[in-house]
């Protein structure tokens, strides 16, 4: 049972101009019906000498420090603004209003960090530890394109964090919050760090705005099912780099590398462990990153969504039947397609025909969907009082099809977060060879 103790609206502490807007990209557009974006640290408390200062001032000190980052990243403190047209289409852009971002206060009295560590199968309150579940993105209308919980637990504290995901994308996200986790333990930060939201890095490529269906025609609903659980599959950098090693010299090359022999290695086990059809097609998507992928290069701080669909089409007898290495080869070369061409006429033709809004309204057993990269900076967030001890997601999309890749708190090792049906989860624990390659 998680308490709310306060709740607070948090504003830039410098007043920005409140007419100016950003417009949204079809990347942005394309997840409007989607969930927002939902991740939090674990921590624990600090020594006891620390304790009564920390729970004196800590909320304080977050809520300052909070205020500050958002006056760099000041569009998280606006709005969606909608325009509706007489041939019933509609156009989105962020409305820099500064009507501030969302700040609860909270704790789960009976809940320690060896609850949520310790536990198989990621506890359910985990869920409770996050604001604004299940609410698609195009409701950022009227809700706060950023809202934080800070749930202080017996032994430790929760930082849960939830972003509207038409907003920003996973790398803008963690931009966001590695800045606040800098400005709270009293980092300068560069110059050439802050975030960039210009949209003239897209001339000539799409016509602002961007006129599409009304997406609140499409249904945004129907992704949790009490059924589905999540797990961690924790990768020790020793056993990817003898995965790579093994999957590269199953194909003759030099070219797969570590992400994509552990991706081909677990859509195998995936499939083998939902017992398909051997004639059925099982399906792959992976978010891939578009910064480096435009010409010229998008800034790395670029603020956005800069992620494109890709992909992978397989038989599953096929799949099953051959080697690791096979999975991991078609993934490379569909990463690989993506060219800078091949974006920019994706970008281009959407922006003129927004053909479908992304929308999981249903689980499908024949496909798997990976988000998420192990090289975000998860684990160098410190507020003031060390790094955390995990990293948890909320209930946003929580489908049967969904794999979240996150670094793990070793240096060069990766965490696959799966959320799957109990019984695919528990087929995956059985797979001994699939499980020779996790950590124990």
């Amino acid at each position: 049972m998680v308490r709310f103790l306060s709740i607070s609206t948090i504003r830039p502490t410098s007043h920005h101009d409140s007419t100016r807007r950003i417009e949204l990209t079809p990347w942005d557009l394309i997840v409007l019906s989607l969930h927002h974006i939902q991740r939090g640290l674990l921590f624990l408390k600090p020594t006891l000498l620390q304790e009564r200062e920390l729970k004196t001032n800590v909320i304080d000190h977050l809520k300052s420090s909070l205020s500050l980052a958002l006056d760099i990243f000041y569009p998280l403190a606006g709005r969606l603004a909608m325009i509706e047209y007489d041939d019933k289409t509609t156009s989105f852009f962020i409305d820099c209003n500064n009507l501030g971002a969302q700040f609860v206060h909270a704790a789960a009295d009976c809940v320690t960090v060896a609850d949520i560590l310790d536990s198989i199968y990621v506890p359910q309150i985990v869920d409770s530890f996050f604001l604004l579940n299940r609410v698609p993105n195009f409701e950022g209308i009227s809700k706060p394109f950023l809202s934080v919980q800070v749930t202080e637990l017996v032994d430790g504290f929760f930082i849960g964090c939830t972003v509207n995901h038409a907003v920003a994308d996973g790398t803008s996200f963690w931009h966001f919050f590695n800045t606040w986790s800098e400005i709270s333990q009293g980092s300068g930060i560069k110059l050439q760090e802050f975030p960039i939201f210009e949209r003239s890095l897209f001339d000539g490529i799409i016509n602002f705005p961007v006129r599409l269906p009304n997406p609140h025609k499409e249904n945004a609903d129907g992704f949790v099912s009490p059924q589905l659980k999540q797990r961690f599959f924790p990768f020790t950098k020793e056993k990817i780099a003898q995965l790579k090693t093994e999957t590269n010299a199953e194909m003759g090359t030099d070219k797969i590398s570590s992400l994509q022999a552990l991706m081909g290695h677990f859509w195998r086990c995936v499939t083998r462990s939902r017992c398909l059809d051997a004639d059925q097609q099982v399906k792959y998507l992976v978010a891939v990153g578009a910064r480096q992928r435009m010409h010229p290069p998008l800034p790395k701080h670029y603020f956005g969504n800069a992620v494109q669909a890709g992909i992978v089409l397989s038989r599953t007898g096929e799949l099953v039947e051959h080697g690791h290495g096979w999975a991991a080869w078609r993934i490379n070369n569909m990463i690989a397609s993506k060219t800078p061409e091949e974006v920019r006429k994706y970008l281009g033709d959407w922006a003129k025909n927004p053909w479908r809004l992304w929308n999981f309204s249903s689980s499908s057993n024949t496909i798997l969907l990976t988000g998420s990269s192990p090289w975000f900076n998860v684990y160098g967030n410190d507020f003031g009082w060390g790094r955390p001890v995990a990293v948890r997601s909320g209930s946003a999309q929580k489908l049967d099809v969904k794999l979240n890749v996150l670094p793990g708190k070793e240096e060069g090792s990766i965490d696959f977060e799966a959320c799957f049906l109990p019984q695919t989860l528990e087929a995956m624990a059985e797979d001994a060879y699939f499980m020779e390659a996790v950590a124990t």
